[in-house]
């Protein structure tokens, strides 16, 4: 309900953010979650190690699992969490793809996601049943669930006796909810269940994202963590590191987690060196600062959304920059209509956004990032009503 949101105006923007970005001023990005931008000062740290690359192409090479090492030990320490219990990834994709070859099932064992879930994930642990006989129950979280308590009992709900690993999100792409909380994840361990957690959209957002109590958790560092792209980071808990199956078997396969998790031959492993400038960049702008201002510009979008387009707004987690609205019924409720809608949206308002497919009215999601302004919203909301006519 409109009257449920809150009423405050949008959030000055902040003086050191200035030029921070390289994004076309253009168009209006509003679709941050997906892909993240990277700030210039993280773009040029990473143009000075392909130089360096270049220069030495053999001596880089000889070096990067020492350098890679003491990158892990200070992104660990940004997540909060080991670098012993932690490996770099190139994203949350290849992640998932770890944990579940890395876990022991079969027939009659029962997968358990939910209707939130990000796409790609679900699917590889569909495809991962598929190969071990084991069965994919779906937990259904309404979508006006009013908090994570309800999220939590949502997905209580559907665990049973056979459940034998839950794959959860942290904070849900589609709808942006907490599901995968301290609570619900204690509870799990309590039932013998195994945990894979999703945290794509954690790191940079939560003030501690890795979430220990998960014996899988793995995030995006492109998103809020101001990295580069293929930037992406697996927990795992102690007794499962001796478990972990790698993608690729590799010169390192023999030193063990984590090491055998990252080395993949002749990769672009600039990525992973320059993103402890990320988190550098982000301490000295302030970490509370940032999350204030995206999360006021996020909350004020939705409201632009649900004023002057007259979209119903869905309940938010406080403190995600990103929220999300109902649209009406016959818009967004498959892949087709999603498509050509954030396709017309972009010609019609030069705006990117997030929809998901939903029944009975797809899901759009907005982001906030230190790059956007109040009148970018503003004018999503004044001209949706003629893109959904269209």
């Amino acid at each position: 309900m409109i009257e449920d949101l809150p009423a405050a105006g949008p959030p000055a923007p902040l003086p050191a953010a200035e030029g921070l970005f390289s994004v076309s001023a253009d168009a209006a990005h509003l679709n941050h979650g997906s892909y993240g931008a990277v700030p210039v000062p993280v773009q040029r740290a990473q143009e000075r190690l392909r130089t360096e690359h270049e220069l030495d192409p053999d001596g880089f090479f000889a070096d990067l699992p020492a350098r890679i090492a003491a990158a892990r030990t200070l992104i660990a320490a940004g997540l909060g969490t080991a670098p012993e219990r932690l490996a770099l990834v190139a994203n949350v994709t290849e992640a998932v793809a770890i944990a579940l070859d890395s876990l022991p099932l079969a027939t009659g064992d029962r997968i358990l996601v939910t209707d939130h879930g990000y796409g790609a994930v679900t699917r590889a642990v569909e495809r991962k049943a598929a190969e071990t006989g084991a069965e994919v129950v779906t937990a259904r979280i309404p979508l006006d669930a009013p908090d994570e308590d309800a999220a939590r009992e949502a997905v209580l709900a559907a665990v049973d006796a056979r459940t034998t690993v839950a794959v959860l999100d942290q904070l849900t792409s589609p709808t942006a909810r907490l599901v995968a909380g301290p609570a619900l994840l204690a509870e799990l361990r309590r039932r013998g269940v195994t945990t894979v957690v999703d945290g794509a959209h954690a790191p940079g957002m939560l003030p501690a994202p890795a979430e220990p109590d998960a014996d899988f958790w793995f995030g995006n560092l492109h998103k809020w963590a101001f990295a580069p792209r293929a930037t992406g980071v697996l927990a795992v808990r102690p007794e499962w590191t001796g478990r972990v199956r790698p993608l690729a078997l590799s010169w390192e396969h023999d030193k063990g987690f984590p090491g055998n998790v990252e080395w993949r031959g002749t990769c672009d492993y600039t990525p992973w060196l320059a993103a402890p400038a990320s988190f550098e960049l982000m301490r000295a702008l302030g970490p509370a600062a940032v999350a204030a201002h995206n999360t006021a510009l996020a909350a004020y979008g939705q409201r632009a959304l649900a004023e002057r387009a007259g979209l119903a707004p869905l309940p938010a987690t406080p403190g995600v920059w990103m929220r999300t609205v109902r649209l009406p019924a016959g818009h967004g409720e498959t892949e087709e209509q999603v498509r050509a809608l954030m396709a017309e949206t972009w010609r019609r308002l030069r705006t990117r956004i997030a929809v998901r497919p939903w029944d009975g009215g797809g899901v759009l999601r907005i982001s906030a990032q230190l790059y956007n302004r109040p009148q970018e919203y503003e004018r999503l909301a004044d001209g949706l009503a003629g893109v959904l006519k269209a």
